[in-house]
């Protein structure tokens, strides 16, 4: 996802947090994204992190698109048709580009891309009456963990990583975003 600007691309300001030694870059690829936004994912993606894996210096992209590049990124990289909420590219998994390994070669890990569709993040905030932010700093924190190794593909990993994702959003402020499921609504 990286490099390539695009008419409508605006990058947010690289910086690296003194608390996570973590370096996140924000990318405005695509979508009707709010003011704020950029904080919202930063605090939770840098949160993520910092639970995860303490004060280890890294690097990520978190890109802001809209519907349409994420069933776009979809369909290529997973055979899926249509858009889904997050989608995560650990640089461990990243495709082959031809370029060789030591271009890539740099201090700082890179963890990878989580990449967030406005508009299917706003609807399914709508329909789980949740706040859109609450919802954006969930699927930031689960796209995140996923860049971390963190799965949920089988019963016990998937109920690691709610329990994972529960706590971090709840030293965020942010209710838990499974309640609901648990409770049978």
């Amino acid at each position: 996802m990286s490099d390539g600007a695009s008419p409508g691309r605006k990058r947010s300001a690289k910086s690296r947090s003194p608390v996570s030694g973590l370096e996140i870059d924000v990318l405005r690829e695509a979508g009707d994204w709010e003011s704020g936004t950029e904080e919202t994912v930063r605090r939770a993606a840098e949160h993520a992190f910092v639970v995860t894996r303490g004060g280890e210096a890294a690097e990520l992209c978190i890109v802001l698109a809209d519907d349409e590049l994420v069933a776009k990124l979809n369909k290529a990289y997973r055979g899926k048709e249509g858009p889904t909420n997050v989608l995560s590219f650990p640089a461990a998994e990243m495709p082959d580009t031809g370029v060789p390994e030591e271009a890539f070669a740099r201090s700082i890990p890179l963890l990878g891309d989580v990449v967030l569709a406005r508009e299917t993040i706003a609807r399914e905030a709508a329909d789980q009456r949740k706040s859109f932010s609450d919802h954006l700093s969930h699927l930031t924190v689960h796209g995140v963990l996923h860049l971390l190794g963190h799965d949920h593909l089988e019963d016990p990993e998937a109920e690691e990583m709610e329990a994972l994702e529960r706590d971090i959003l709840e030293d965020l402020g942010v209710p838990d975003p499974y309640a609901a499921e648990r409770s049978g609504h």
